[in-house]
């Protein structure tokens, strides 16, 4: 008999715990919806809806690149060049610029659907291979 009543002793223990959990959980969540309501009301019309999510947008990311082009092409090239890779999430754009002498440019911009893949290489850490239709 007395197994079967500190069975039951641990069980009455284990529900007044959770009673206590359950309040306990309560209470918290109640001060937490207390506290955004405070902070909410304490920012007198935040940022207009349109700002804010202009805010969220993804800038414009350069990189200074070394462009390979196939490794049976490396030995025709000699030096290899540098270029400037501008990459537009949110425009679908993907431009390549090459400066040459006289301070002239020549680039090349291609869109989001013109780029079939994207392979990072697994021998060397920091070369993107990129597919292109056609």
């Amino acid at each position: 008999q007395t197994a079967g009543q500190s069975g039951e002793q641990e069980l009455e223990s284990l529900v007044l715990k959770l009673s206590v959990l359950k309040d306990f959980l309560s209470s918290i969540e109640k001060k937490a919806l207390k506290a955004l309501q405070e902070m909410s009301s304490a920012t007198p019309t935040a940022a207009p809806q349109p700002l804010s999510r202009k805010a969220k947008s993804i800038p414009v990311q350069t990189f200074e690149v070394k462009l390979d082009i196939t490794l049976g092409d490396l030995t025709k090239i000699g030096k290899s060049q540098k270029y400037t890779l501008s990459v537009d999430v949110e425009g679908g754009k993907l431009v390549v610029l090459k400066k040459q002498k006289d301070s002239q440019e020549d680039w090349n911009t291609f869109t989001h659907d013109k780029i079939r893949q994207l392979i990072k290489s697994q021998r060397v850490q920091n070369k993107l291979g990129i597919v292109f239709e056609k």
